[in-house]
């Protein structure tokens, strides 16, 4: 298997791991019967977004790193906010 081969399914998987949250935003949402964003939406992104950086590195495209790396932080910024209230709210 050739690198550039490997990169795209790199890239692949990346965008499927980030297109997953949509579908757990989704389901979650029905079950509730409210729009709801589950934790696991984050650790997607989260996942997705490291992958697909990956990725635009390798493919060294400044808007795709710019726009990533931009998600990056307010996944992981969205996460601690919610791993917070869970934390304040155990503690009470």
């Amino acid at each position: 298997m050739s690198k550039e081969t490997i990169w795209l399914a790199i890239g692949f998987v990346g965008q499927a791991l980030f297109s997953a949250r949509f579908l757990v935003q989704w389901l979650k949402s029905e079950k509730e019967k409210k729009s709801v964003f589950p934790i696991a939406f984050w650790y997607f992104s989260i996942a997705g977004g490291i992958t697909l950086l990956a990725y635009a590195i390798y493919r060294q495209d400044p808007v795709f790193i710019v726009g990533q790396a931009t998600g990056l932080f307010i996944y992981f910024r969205n996460l601690y906010f919610v791993l917070h209230e869970r934390k304040k709210l155990e503690a009470e």
